[in-house]
């Protein structure tokens, strides 16, 4: 599921899933380049997402959901900071 809120000057996008989580001992770890749990993954994925919200002024991150699933969560200001004109 995907929610939208309000909070501030800030715009929080969460989306959400029931699968089976991330886990516990890997979750400090899913932002770090070349990090991957995949045979064919890159590890890059997670990494590129967070440079992209800090290049606009924002954040990403991670919380297990109640009830089993992820929920990862992106704060963006309501004003682009590298808006021209």
């Amino acid at each position: 599921s995907i929610e939208l809120a309000e909070e501030g000057e800030d715009v929080i996008v969460s989306v959400s899933d029931r699968g089976e989580g991330i886990p516990a001992e890997i979750r400090d770890r899913i932002f770090e380049p070349f990090f991957t749990t995949r045979p064919k993954g890159t590890g890059l994925g997670l990494y590129q997402c967070r440079i992209i919200m800090e290049r606009l002024g924002g954040d990403i991150w991670y919380e297990p959901r109640e009830g089993g699933g992820s929920r990862f969560f992106i704060r963006l200001p309501k004003e682009n900071p590298h808006r021209r004109g």
